[in-house]
């Protein structure tokens, strides 16, 4: 009797055990569950911000992929430009060699062709004594020959002569030749030699090159102007004109001009040193341009080394010949009869004052 009620209390403990054994385990299985929706979550969530990385990655890479091809661009456009800036000038085309002897050959030749596209060249001073032309030589440094020629009829209607020169006032004297500029440098060169041949030449221009150069402002070019014009006396002048074709004839490779001449004198005989002057100084005013020469209408191309050195298109080349070539009056007030241009205008008289 007293064991059968004990039963049941067993009974009762083993059930409230299962219970509790129950109620664990759904504690754990929803604990579980609660951490596997947590790293689940967690797991979305950083595969959410991977790819939300991802993306701002690709969206940006492209924008520096840009950036980094206008940089690229900018730094070869630069280059361009400096490639551009830096770029050295077009070189003269390339001289073919040539003897001695074919050298001389052809400079006769373009001589020749000089001569019959300039039968009429002439010393391009307005001159009717060797003083005047002496005069005038001188004032011809740093200007043009046409400026001396529209300065010097009052210069010489005012002292004729290196007597009435070399009194002169130095102030007078220099309002006289203002027009051709440096006119003090040039003044004081017209009065030194003016009252040197007055007191050691009885008030004549000598003939000759060794008297001529002991004079103030006379340098060998003046002196073989005046000896070859004046004298008849040949003589190969060498001004900026002459020095710059004799280099690109290919008759020298020196910048003096003395040098210069002493080339050109061993190519040419003493009698056509002097038209020969003339001749290539016509050219190079007219035709054979220091910046552009006008190659493309040039009487003597197919002589010349250098052609190609400026314009070849003939109608453009015509449009830079100069003087009577390019229907232009020439330099001399008073040209020689047989000159086929235009007088140049005298010098306009100054504005009165108002």
């Amino acid at each position: 009797m007293n064991e059968t009620p004990e039963k049941p209390a067993a009974a009762k403990k083993a059930v409230a055990k299962k219970a509790t054994a129950k109620k664990a385990a759904t504690k754990k299985a929803a604990a579980t569950k609660a951490t596997t929706k947590k790293a689940t979550a967690a797991k979305t969530t950083t595969a959410k911000k991977t790819a939300a990385k991802k993306t701002a990655a690709n969206k940006t890479a492209p924008a520096k992929k840009t950036t980094a091809k206008k940089t690229v661009a900018k730094k070869t456009a630069a280059k361009k430009t400096t490639a551009k800036k830096t770029a050295p000038a077009k070189k003269a085309p390339a001289r073919k060699a040539e003897s001695r002897a074919a050298m001389v050959r052809r400079a006769h030749q373009i001589n020749d062709g000089l001569a019959e596209l300039y039968p009429y060249a002439h010393p391009e001073l307005d001159f009717s004594n060797p003083f005047e032309l002496l005069v005038a030589t001188v004032l011809s440094a740093q200007t043009t020959d046409l400026r001396v020629n529209q300065t010097t009829p009052r210069l010489f209607a005012v002292c004729p002569t290196p007597e009435d020169m070399a009194a002169m006032p130095p102030e007078e004297l220099e309002e006289l030749i203002r027009p051709t500029g440096f006119f003090r440098a040039k003044s004081k060169a017209l009065l030194g030699l003016s009252a040197a041949l007055r007191d050691r030449f009885d008030g004549e221009v000598p003939g000759r090159l060794e008297d001529l150069v002991t004079l103030p402002g006379v340098g060998r070019k003046t002196a073989n102007v005046v000896l070859g014009n004046a004298f008849g006396v040949p003589g190969i002048t060498v001004d900026t004109h002459f020095g710059r074709l004799a280099r690109r004839f290919g008759w020298t490779t020196e910048q003096d001009a003395e040098k210069v001449e002493a080339d050109v004198a061993a190519i040419f005989p003493e009698s056509e040193w002097t038209m020969l002057s003339h001749r290539v100084v016509f050219h190079g005013r007219r035709v054979c341009h220091s910046r552009k020469p006008a190659c493309g209408a040039c009487a003597i191309a197919p002589l010349c080394p250098s052609y190609g050195e400026g314009e070849t298109d003939p109608e453009k080349a015509r449009k830079l010949l100069k003087y009577e070539l390019g229907g232009q009056p020439g330099q001399r007030l008073k040209p020689p009869p047989d000159y086929p241009g235009q007088p140049a205008p005298p010098l306009a008289p100054p504005a009165a004052a108002s």
